[in-house]
């Protein structure tokens, strides 16, 4: 059914944009929890969940019994469930979809035949095809010679027909699991020294990045833990500013961190483990064997071990004539600059609030005025450049109208950026050059 047609029966109805991504991350949750009734758990489709309970049942004292505990924990999680139970994967789906129920065993045939032909997982319009021939149930097809079926419709069909009966075998393929970026050691003798560790650390980080290259993946955040002989745990997280898997250049980052380690009486074991994983395919290398922007990369690294990567930002370029707003500020660790910068005209070095100056001056630049306390002469200016108010945005900075910007020198050896306001009569200095 439409939404159009839907808020014609409900006029009130409420409704929300799909979220597809959303979705398909808590199905694949979903099917994680139904690892509790068989570790053969996998999506089907959209909207589904597959269980091959071959063999399990019988934990749950039978199919029946499983049933209902499926069905009173997915309740107790306010989330309806449609579950169908058969001896063939399309058998279940027919019944999950349209008489949620158990098939009994080795009567799968006599279940479906009354249901809609639709129940075979084929598309809208095969069904409608199907059911303007008079072939509105399943076991109206099943009456019919397959070299009939074949003639009229694609192969599609018999082997959806044949897969629900279970004349021909459908797999069902588990959720894979993670993949787990963790490696560790175990020493012989407890260690102590900065450079026996950075030496264990080199040789558990070849082998967790050969994990990530194989995977075409980065690790955002690397995390070392070290074990001593009194059994307490300390633990250093390096956390980068690009997805990363070239050993050398993290091992150099790990230089700070691993020497403010207390080792105690020794450590008897460390552990590697990646985290916040993104896919990283493989760059081509440019001079001195860093992709383009990596030392720049490694250096908000070092910074933000010191201070934090959310503290340090960069300037984004943002389409807008307004001067202030012409840019805004991302974190360096977490955002690239996309768009080019594009100066029209030169901008100050030094931007801030407009601050008044005293003048007794009218459109063009005063001979003499004071700001900041200082009795300034103007030596030259150029200008001027006309600025309007972005109308739909509601800006108290912008109330007075338009501006008109000017560059001045000044015999004391300031360059300002001035503008004056023609609607309400007035100087301002809005930033320096350098």
């Amino acid at each position: 059914m439409g939404l159009a047609d839907a808020r014609a029966y409900v006029p009130d109805l409420i409704t929300r944009p799909a979220d597809l991504d959303a979705d398909r991350r808590f199905l694949v949750m979903l099917a994680r929890w139904a690892t509790r009734y068989t570790p053969h758990a996998g999506l089907d489709g959209e909207d589904g969940l597959v269980l091959d309970i071959t063999g399990a049942a019988h934990l749950f004292d039978g199919e029946a019994a499983m049933l209902e505990n499926m069905k009173a924990r997915l309740l107790r999680s306010r989330l309806s469930a449609r579950i169908g139970i058969a001896d063939t994967r399309g058998a279940a789906w027919a019944l999950a979809h349209f008489a949620p129920g158990i098939a009994p065993e080795g009567k799968t045939s006599a279940t479906l035949g009354p249901l809609s032909v639709s129940a075979l997982r084929i598309d809208e319009k095969t069904a409608t095809a199907l059911k303007r021939l008079g072939l509105n149930t399943i076991a109206d097809m099943s009456a019919l010679p397959r070299a009939t079926l074949a003639r009229r419709f694609d192969m599609g069909l018999i082997e959806k027909l044949e897969q629900a009966l279970g004349t021909r075998g459908e797999a069902v393929s588990p959720l894979s699991e993670p993949p787990h970026y963790g490696v560790r050691m175990t020493f012989p003798e407890p260690i102590g020294l900065v450079d026996d560790v950075m030496a264990a650390l080199a040789r558990l980080l070849d082998t967790l990045c050969l994990r990530l290259k194989n995977r075409e993946a980065g690790a955002r955040a690397i995390t070392l833990s070290v074990e001593r002989v009194d059994q307490t745990h300390q633990n250093v997280t390096l956390r980068l500013a690009r997805p990363m898997r070239d050993g050398p250049r993290i091992l150099r980052l790990f230089e700070r961190p691993v020497g403010e380690i207390d080792a105690g009486f020794g450590i008897e074991r460390i552990r590697l483990e990646a985290g916040e994983v993104e896919n990283l395919p493989a760059e081509q290398i440019g001079e001195g064997g860093l992709i383009e922007g990596e030392a720049l990369d490694d250096l908000v690294t070092r910074l933000g071990a010191r201070i934090g990567l959310d503290n340090i930002v960069r300037f984004q370029p943002v389409a807008s004539h307004i001067p202030e707003r012409g840019f805004t500020e991302i974190p360096a660790a977490y955002g690239r600059v996309e768009a080019e910068w594009r100066m029209d005209h030169p901008r100050p070095l030094r931007l801030f609030a407009p601050e008044p100056v005293t003048s007794d001056a009218a459109r063009r630049p005063p001979s003499r005025f004071s700001w900041r306390r200082m009795r300034l002469e103007t030596a030259s200016s150029s200008g001027p450049e006309r600025i309007a108010p972005e109308w739909w945005r509601p800006d108290e900075a912008w109330r007075s109208g338009l501006r008109d910007y000017w560059r001045v020198d000044t015999r004391q050896g300031l360059r300002l950026w001035m503008f004056h306001t023609p609607q309400v009569p007035g100087w301002f200095v809005h930033g320096l050059f350098s």
